[in-house]
C-alpha cells in the first residue's frame, strides 16, 4: 500500500503556530509541576492549556534518546500539557524530567495476553477508552510502528503528527505526515520531524533522577564504595551479535584494576535475565570484594551510571543513558551502525571493527547470533578509548 501525499509544511502553515518563547539550550523552569501517572480520572479536558502527547513506548534505549524531542516540544509550547506515552518498565527513564507534565503509562506486559484472555482484552479496551478521554489535540508519534500508529488513531487527537515512511502501515494513524530521511541518526530523525511541524529542534539529551533514587545511591556510596569513583561496565545487549566477547570485557575490567584509572571499584551492570551471559565474570570475580554485581531498578541504575567516572559498553540501553548523563564512554559496536543509532553527538565514545572487515550489505538482524564481527574489536583499541575518555573534559567546558 502506498503512503497518502505528504502533508504540506509551507512557510505560511508555519507562521501561524507559536514561536518558541525562548531559546533552545536555555534551562529548563525549575519550578514545573512534578511529573505523575496520567490515571483514569486524569482524562478530562480543562481550561484552554494546549495537550500534547509524545508517543515513543520503548525500548529503554530508544526512549531515553527521545528527551530532545520532549525538550524540543516544552521551548517551543512552554504552556503546554505535554504528556509522554510509555512502557510501564521504562517509564523511570523519563518520569522525573522537567519538561514532562504525566506519564501515561502502557503495561506492554499485562496486556501480551490480550488474544486469549478476556479479562485483559476487556481490561486493554478501557486503557483505550481513558487514552482517548484525554481528550488530545496535538500526537506526535516518534517511533513509526504499527502499535504506536494504533496508539495516535486511538486518541482521536486533531492533529497527529507522523512520519509518512513509518513502518508497517502506522502513516495509516497520521493526519499530518512529513517524510524524513532514514539515513541519518535516530534522534536527528524525530527532530526533523518536529522541525517539519515549524518547532526549532533542540539536543538536549539531560535525564534526570528521582529523590528516591538520589538517596538510594547516596546509601549504596556509603556501604560499597568509599572512594567515590567507579567504573560502570555493561557486557551485555539483547543481541549476541551486539555483545563484545565477555573474555574481552574481563581483560578490561582487570586493567581497570590493576591501574586504578577510576578508581577502584567496578559495578558490573546486567537484567537478572543477562546475568548467565556475564558467568565468566562472575565466576572470575566472585571473591573480589572491589567488583560488584548490584541488581537493581531501572531507576537505581540510573543513579549508579549518573556517578559512574566511566561507563564501558555495547550499543545498549546503558550507553544512551551514559549520553543523558554526560558520562566518559567507551562504546563498542559491531554490526549496527552508530551513524545512526550510535551514542548522540559523541562519536569521539566509539570503537569499531576496521573499515575492511565491515561486509557490505550486512542484514545482523538475520545474525543476531553471530559475534564475529564485533570480536574483531581489539581489546588494546578499546583500552585506548578508555585512556582517552576519562581524560576529556565535560561538555561544555571551555
Amino acid at each position: 500500500m502506498t503512503p497518502p501525499p505528504t502533508h504540506p509544511s509551507s512557510p505560511d502553515q508555519a507562521a501561524h503556530r507559536t514561536p518558541p518563547s525562548y531559546a533552545p539550550g536555555t534551562p529548563l523552569p525549575a519550578t514545573r509541576p512534578k511529573p505523575s501517572t496520567v490515571t483514569d480520572q486524569d482524562g478530562a479536558h480543562t481550561g484552554t492549556r494546549p495537550r500534547v502527547l509524545i508517543i515513543r513506548p520503548s525500548a529503554l534505549g530508544d526512549v531515553s534518546r527521545t528527551v530532545p524531542a520532549l525538550v524540543t516540544l516544552r521551548h517551543a509550547m512552554p504552556d503546554a500539557q505535554i504528556d509522554w506515552l510509555v512502557s510501564e518498565a521504562f517509564a523511570p527513564v523519563i518520569r522525573h524530567h522537567p519538561a514532562l507534565d504525566h506519564v501515561v503509562s502502557f503495561p506492554r506486559r499485562r496486556f501480551a495476553s490480550i488474544g486469549y484472555n478476556p479479562r485483559v482484552a476487556a481490561e486493554a479496551l478501557a486503557w483505550a477508552r481513558s487514552l482517548r478521554a484525554r481528550r488530545y489535540d496535538l500526537v506526535f508519534d516518534l517511533q513509526g510502528l504499527l502499535r504506536s500508529g494504533l496508539f495516535a488513531k486511538l486518541t482521536g487527537a486533531t492533529q497527529r503528527v507522523g512520519f509518512a515512511n513509518a513502518r508497517e502501515l502506522a502513516w495509516l494513524g497520521y493526519n499530518r505526515r512529513h517524510h524524513v530521511n532514514t539515513c541519518t541518526h535516530t534522534v536527528d530523525r524525530m527532530l526533523a520531524l518536529l522541525q517539519a511541524e515549524g518547532h526549532t529542534p533542540s539536543h538536549d539529551t539531560r535525564l534526570y533522577l528521582a529523590d528516591d533514587d538520589k538517596s538510594w545511591l547516596d546509601r549504596w556510596l556509603q556501604d560499597h564504595n568509599g572512594d567515590g569513583l567507579y567504573t560502570c561496565i555493561a557486557p551485555i545487549a539483547r543481541w549476541r551479535c551486539k555483545c563484545w566477547p565477555i573474555e574481552n570485557y574481563l581483560q578490561i575490567a582487570r586493567r581497570l584494576l590493576d591501574t586504578g584509572k577510576v578508581g577502584s571499584h567496578i559495578v558490573i551492570i546486567t537484567a537478572p535475565q543477562e546475568r548467565p551471559h556475564a558467568q565468566l565474570m562472575i565466576d572470575a570475580f566472585a571473591d573480589n570484594p572491589n567488583v560488584l554485581f548490584p541488581q537493581t531498578t531501572v531507576g537505581q541504575m540510573m543513579a549508579l551510571i549518573s556517578h559512574a567516572s566511566l561507563m564501558v559498553c555495547n550499543d545498549s540501553a546503558p550507553l544512551h543513558i551514559a549520553v543523558g548523563f554526560d558520562r566518559p564512554i567507551a562504546a563498542i559496536f559491531g554490526p549496527t551502525d552508530p551513524a545512526l543509532v550510535g551514542p548522540y553527538r559523541r562519536d569521539d565514545t566509539v570503537v569499531r571493527p576496521p573499515a575492511h572487515a565491515m561486509p557490505a550489505n550486512l542484514n545482523y538482524r538475520k545474525h543476531r547470533d553471530d559475534q564475529t564481527l564485533i570480536a574483531k574489536v581489539a581489546v588494546d583499541e578499546v583500552w585506548d578509548r578508555v585512556l582517552s575518555q576519562i581524560n576529556r573534559p565535560p561538555i561544555g567546558t571551555p
